[in-house]
């Protein structure tokens, strides 16, 4: 995995996503302002740094049109508690190939229903690897 130089700013990590897709086969980009919001037990300033994703992905999937989206966090910060929790973590997933479900806004009690349910973080990649049909078939 390689290190990408970026800008400080969120909108410098999507402008370098945006300029170095095509060299990947995978891209991670981390987004520290909800972990560090939360810490401060600041809920006000953990939606509105949330929401300043949320105003990236819409043209970003139009433009890379990416085979899987993944978005999530490293662990729960509720900002009740000002800190890193034992919480389950949401994790949102696109793809061409997602049967998708019901959810409708990325909270932690919302996911509870969702079609992922409850797994181990170490489980992700390859549900992301599936997602990309890039695992060998599965079955006869």
């Amino acid at each position: 995995m390689d290190v990408v130089t970026t800008g400080a700013a969120f909108e410098d990590e999507i402008a370098t996503v945006r300029e170095r897709y095509t060299e990947y086969d995978f891209l991670y980009v981390h987004y520290k302002k909800a972990d560090s919001a939360g810490e401060d037990g600041n809920f006000a300033a953990k939606v509105q740094a949330l929401e300043e994703v949320d105003r990236f992905l819409p043209a970003l999937m139009d433009d890379l049109n990416p085979e899987v989206l993944i978005v999530t966090g490293d662990h729960s910060t509720p900002a009740l508690l000002k800190g890193h929790s034992w919480h389950p973590v949401p994790v949102a997933l696109r793809s061409r190939s997602v049967r998708g479900d019901e959810v409708t806004e990325f909270t932690e009690r919302a996911f509870r229903f969702g079609d992922l349910g409850r797994f181990p973080a170490e489980e992700l990649m390859p549900i992301a690897m599936a997602n990309a049909l890039k695992l060998a078939k599965y079955g006869a």
